[in-house]
């Protein structure tokens, strides 16, 4: 297997490199007026460890986060707030920035940096839950109220 085929997990320093982001994600985000009310203060380390576990199950670490948690159920676990494109933005500005910084500090090379910033705005894109268009069950999609 050449290091291109290998894991982004395996290509980074693994669990480290994913703590590193999941740490500066959320030190803009405690800082955010917009975003910083959604998240339970009391719950920031488990709120860290969550999103650290997803994120190295997803680029090919260990699936820790399937084993604790179950099936990410993306949508599901964050239906209970509100998402617009104004937090889908405000999110992706701090997650944007903590990966960029790896990218800076010479730690992740452009196309899995590329890779990343693109499944984030995915990801972000399909967290919206209101005030825009959102995707049904069905693959359809409809508006929905602000």
């Amino acid at each position: 297997m050449t290091e291109a085929q290998q894991p982004l997990f395996d290509r980074v320093d693994g669990v480290a490199f994913f703590e590193r982001v999941v740490d500066a994600f959320y030190e803009g985000v405690m800082t955010d007026p917009v975003l910083a009310p959604l998240y339970e203060v009391e719950d920031l380390d488990g709120a860290r460890h969550r999103l650290t576990l997803f994120l190295v199950q997803y680029w090919g670490g260990p699936s820790t986060y399937n084993d604790e948690r179950g099936h990410p159920r993306l949508r599901m676990r964050h239906s209970p707030y509100r998402i617009s494109t104004l937090e889908r933005d405000r999110w992706l500005v701090h997650m944007n920035a903590a990966v960029d910084a790896e990218q800076h500090a010479g730690r992740l090379e452009a196309a899995d940096h590329a890779a990343m910033r693109a499944y984030f705005v995915t990801a972000a894109d399909h967290m919206i839950n209101s005030g825009g268009l959102a995707m049904r069950g069905d693959g359809t999609s409809s508006h929905l109220e602000p």
